[in-house]
């Protein structure tokens, strides 16, 4: 059964639809983040690089300090990285003065 043009989903045909803006990154940037990305990830996955108990920092073994340094650390590289990829928002257009008199329902005052 073939539906018309207004009997289909609307909502499945908008999201289908959509465009997504290409990101104007350089390949650079996007290797860049990358690599600060998967710093974090083998920091904390690859075992052997904190799997040993000295040097000790006070009472506490070098597994556990290299575990809460490592947190506040990727948290920085996974700010970094937004930093790097996002874009800048649309610029806002001036309202029409026309548009300043009508409140957020949209009645004119």
């Amino acid at each position: 059964m073939r539906l018309g043009p207004d009997r289909r989903e609307s909502g499945f045909c908008e999201a289908a639809m959509v465009r997504h803006a290409r990101s104007a990154k350089s390949p650079v940037v996007k290797a860049a983040v990358a690599v600060l990305l998967a710093v974090a990830i083998i920091g904390a996955l690859w075992v052997p690089i904190y799997a040993h108990t000295e040097p000790k920092l006070g009472a506490f073994p070098f597994f556990y300090w290299y575990q809460l340094i490592l947190v506040p650390v990727t948290a920085i590289l996974c700010w970094i990285s937004y930093l790097l990829l996002r874009t800048k928002p649309a610029r806002q257009h001036r309202r029409a003065p026309q548009a300043a008199a009508r409140d957020r329902e949209g009645v004119w005052r």
